[in-house]
């Protein structure tokens, strides 16, 4: 179990953000970001076990600027309100906060001083930006989402980029797939997974369209990929 903290943004702000430590000291530093149910639960319960597996891992607020707190269930209602929070969302001003994020990460003594970014959904839009504007060591995007509107950023990725999609996705369709990998296939830097006969949210475990099979591989692929370019 991790414990929720305070960082402090560049105009002053504060957000929180949860934090779990892994056993051995300093590690790596792991940011995860979110669907947009923004760090529920299950968001936690994925920071806890990268954490067990040797990372510091941070999992942001997101919407703090927005309504801060808003934590949702993966319920109608809660899709609901998270659609509404995402329209609100502006990508810029996040990815700045996210920047002092990594910058906090960094710097704290557990931390080896090196940082990747994963994200899932948004997050993984998130991720995206962050390999282009940030400076990280890594970065990890799972089924992101509206990636495919942001590839003219695509020549200032600075990072080792692992993407993961799924095959059946009507939030990140086949053509978007194919656009992303039109623009970024032939990057040496970047590698890209389909999973076949899997749903957007296919690592979401515990909740449908959960995926163990497909789960199991992009997260060994995912922590190979950290511990490589972290260590």
């Amino acid at each position: 179990m991790g414990e929720e903290i305070r960082i402090t943004a560049a105009d002053g702000g504060t957000f929180a953000g949860y934090l779990a430590l892994p056993a051995g000291k300093p590690a790596p530093g792991l940011i995860v970001l979110p669907e947009i149910f923004n760090s529920n639960a299950h968001i936690r319960s994925v920071t806890d076990g990268y954490a067990a597996d040797g990372f510091v891992a941070l999992a942001p607020d997101v919407f703090w600027r927005q309504e801060a707190g808003s934590y949702l269930p993966y319920t109608d209602e809660g899709r609901a309100k998270a659609y509404a929070l995402r329209a609100k969302l502006d990508n810029d001003q996040f990815t700045r906060d996210l920047g002092d994020a990594i910058a906090m990460l960094r710097a704290r003594p557990d931390c080896n001083g090196k940082v990747g970014v994963m994200g899932f959904c948004l997050g993984g839009l998130l991720a995206w930006l962050a390999g282009t504007r940030l400076p990280i060591e890594a970065a990890v995007t799972y089924y992101g989402v509206q990636i495919d509107q942001y590839l003219g950023e695509a020549d200032r990725l600075g990072c080792p980029l692992l993407m993961h999609f799924a095959e059946n996705d009507p939030h990140v369709p086949p053509q978007t797939v194919a656009a992303i990998q039109a623009r970024l296939g032939g990057l040496s830097k970047v590698s890209i997974h389909i999973y076949p006969g899997t749903e957007h949210g296919f690592n979401r475990q515990g909740y449908p369209p959960y995926n163990e099979a497909a789960a199991t591989e992009a997260r060994q692929r995912t922590i190979a990929h950290f511990r490589r370019l972290l260590s």
